[in-house]
């Protein structure tokens, strides 16, 4: 066994490691130090958005071994994430190898139960970010965190009173220096063949209908973007989109494309490539433009549009109406902020996006 250095940030033991599968004299042997555990099971587009946590760690710890677990629908983006070193994802058996090691220092993202009883339960000599107490309440673990932990219990401060993003408050809770880094997934960012010059993302997760535009507005908006570009609008999202999709062929024709919708995560990022400008709600689909370098935008209802940084490439659209936001999921007003955005203001900002990208060279 002397041959092997497992203590190198590369071996698995099961496997060559990409540099090759010899230690002895491997000029790329990286002692793992520290040992660090990402925790992080959040909806996707968290977990998309936390990538860009990797650059602020790196920068502390350059020889750390990062371990990111999070859950297997999530693995996908893990895996395409450059800096970290291995993926669990959440099931049965995960239990037993997190108990099999051990930890310098855990950082756990989520204020969940669950992510917290796993923050608190795995060998580690530091933990920060969110735990849980013994009477199952959210807790921080570290004083960094009191900030974004006290944004989740004052809806004042974090609705009106914070400006900062999401990525620059989850740094200062878990220790490090946002530096305004951007996502590190590694999406191709060459341009896809048969390139559209606007998509439209109806997608969010179920839990949230109200992150998504009505599909009135939609085809309203679709309808101005087309009579201005007299071109198309590729239509994007998930598999749970293919009622509506179908639905905006039927009323809107050749003014619509249809993009695959379940082909996985891979490829649904490469038909967001072929845009040039994406019209979307705070969803998956809009962490995947702002990944990509795409044009964003982006129109806020229930979410906090503040907490979102896309990097100097999009703009944001504010739903019309006084309560937003509100973080519901659920709403029983009459007239519901997904309704409550101007087409014209929607096409407006197409126009100002396709400008901007052409001015820049399309890059």
């Amino acid at each position: 066994m002397d041959q092997y250095r497992s203590d190198c940030r590369h071996f698995t033991g099961y496997r060559p490691c990409q540099f090759g599968g010899v230690c002895a004299g491997c000029e790329h042997h990286a002692l793992a130090d520290p040992e660090i555990l990402l925790i992080n099971l959040d909806a996707m587009g968290d977990v998309l958005r936390t990538t860009a946590l990797i650059p602020a760690i790196r920068r502390v710890h350059p020889r750390a071994r990062i371990t990111w677990l999070t859950r297997p629908n999530a693995a996908v983006l893990v895996q395409l994430t450059p800096g970290v070193d291995r993926v669990l994802s959440l099931g049965p058996e995960t239990d037993c190898v997190l108990r099999s090691l051990h930890f310098d220092l855990v950082l756990n993202v989520d204020k969940s139960l669950a992510a917290g009883a796993i923050a608190l339960s795995v060998n580690a000599a530091e933990r920060r970010g969110f735990g849980v107490n013994d009477t199952g309440a959210i807790v921080p673990l570290n004083p960094e965190a009191h900030h974004l932990y006290a944004m989740g219990l004052d809806d004042d401060l974090k609705f009106h009173l914070n400006q900062r993003s999401a990525q620059d408050l989850l740094a200062e809770a878990l220790g490090f220096c946002h530096a305004r880094d951007e996502y590190s997934i590694q999406f191709s960012r060459t341009k896809a063949d048969n390139p559209k010059r606007v998509g439209f993302n109806t997608g969010c997760a179920p839990t949230w209908p109200l992150k998504r535009l009505s599909m009135d507005l939609t085809e309203r908006a679709i309808r101005r973007v087309v009579a201005l570009t007299g071109e198309s609008v590729l239509l994007l999202g998930g598999p749970e989109d293919l009622a509506d999709h179908v639905g905006l062929q039927r009323a809107l024709g050749d003014k619509v494309e249809r993009s695959p919708l379940d082909r996985g995560l891979e490829v649904g990022a490469s038909q967001v490539n072929r845009c040039e400008v994406v019209v979307t709600g705070d969803t998956l689909g809009m962490h995947m433009a702002i990944a990509l370098g795409v044009y964003v935008v982006a129109w806020f209802g229930p979410t906090s549009p503040q907490e979102i940084d896309l990097y100097g490439r999009g703009v944001k659209l504010l739903a019309d109406v006084d309560c937003a936001p509100c973080w519901k999921p659920r709403c029983n007003k009459d007239l519901l902020c997904n309704t409550q955005v101007s087409p014209d203001l929607i096409a407006a900002a197409v126009m100002e996006g396709l400008a901007e990208n052409g001015a820049s060279g399309g890059s």
